[in-house]
């Protein structure tokens, strides 16, 4: 257990309820850019099979800004139709909307849909105000109250700058803001100061998980990384959270060569995890819709060595 859980205990709160690794879902498409909707069934069931407690959709991973408002609507029914049987596993349902209306329209009936959670991603085109951003955040917690909600911080991605005594306050007001996904780099300072706020306020680490052993020792409750490779993040989890230091580490070192590289940029890891789910059999195509990233020889040499590397742990899918 770690520093916000057992701070959550103490104070008689809920445990949080997004713990350990919560893959965000890829979108497999046909060579020629379709939908590849098979194939999304398949990542599902793969994830789900790894023993994770919840997974997220659509994402920065899942190439969301890509997407069809049709196919996210029909993927998204794919997801909560397999985690509907399931009451071990919780489905987040992210919503990106810049428009304050829209986004509530989209959380409510992602609610009504058969969403455990949402997962929040502040507005941030043309730079909005900081009072009009929490403004919306609070919108969206009071449409879809009591249903807990993950606000995701990726102030890389979009710029969006929010301390943690702004989100202590929303917090306060909106007890369904359940957990805050850091993504900042390094994020272990303000996982910390959530962790140590009244009342607590649980974080996971996100970004591939560049900077987990820092985010777990100051007191983040769970990772949300791509989904490719789910196994090692598992692994590497239960040892950080069974007190296994050294193993941790070790698997750590082993991942961070590989993970430095592809969060140099989003297009990239997205389009290195297709690769490697193609190469274990998940589904057929890597390819990542325009505007992207187009792997070189040697990026795909580097997933090939990744795969080779970690053949004790990934298993083909076939």
């Amino acid at each position: 257990m770690t520093i916000a859980e057992v701070r959550a205990e103490e104070d008689g709160l809920l445990r949080p309820p997004v713990r350990g690794v919560s893959p965000v879902l890829e979108v497999p498409f046909a060579d020629n850019g379709d939908l590849d909707v098979p194939g999304f069934r398949r990542v599902v069931r793969y994830v789900l099979g790894t023993g994770v407690g919840s997974v997220m959709f659509p994402g920065f991973a899942s190439e969301f800004h890509k997407l069809g408002e049709w196919e996210r609507e029909l993927l998204t029914g794919i997801l909560l139709e397999e985690t509907a049987a399931r009451p071990d596993v919780s489905a987040i349902i992210a919503v990106q909307d810049h428009a304050t209306r829209l986004a509530v329209r989209r959380a409510v009936d992602a609610v009504a849909g058969g969403a455990d959670l949402i997962n929040l991603l502040p507005p941030h085109f043309l730079a909005p105000s900081r009072r009009s951003i929490v403004a919306h955040v609070r919108a969206v917690l009071a449409a879809v109250a009591p249903t807990p909600v993950v606000l995701q911080y990726a102030p890389a991605e979009t710029g969006t700058s929010l301390d943690g005594a702004t989100l202590s306050e929303i917090a306060r007001e909106h007890p369904n803001l359940a957990l805050v996904k850091v993504e900042s780099s390094p994020p272990g300072a303000l996982i910390e100061e959530l962790a140590a706020a009244d009342p607590p306020l649980p974080a996971v680490e996100g970004y591939a998980g560049v900077q987990l052993p820092d985010a777990f020792r100051r007191g983040a409750v769970g990772t949300q990384p791509g989904c490719s490779f789910t196994e090692v993040y598992v692994e590497l989890w239960r040892r950080f959270s069974e007190d296994d230091e050294a193993g941790g580490m070790e698997l750590y070192r082993r991942l961070l060569p590989y993970i430095s590289y592809w969060m140099l940029d989003t297009e990239l890891i997205v389009a290195a995890e297709k690769l490697i789910s193609v190469r274990r059999g998940l589904f057929a195509s890597a390819h990542c819709r325009e505007p992207g990233h187009r792997l070189d020889a040697e990026e795909i040499r580097m997933v090939d060595r990744f795969l080779a590397d970690f053949a004790d742990l990934l298993p083909s899918l076939a």
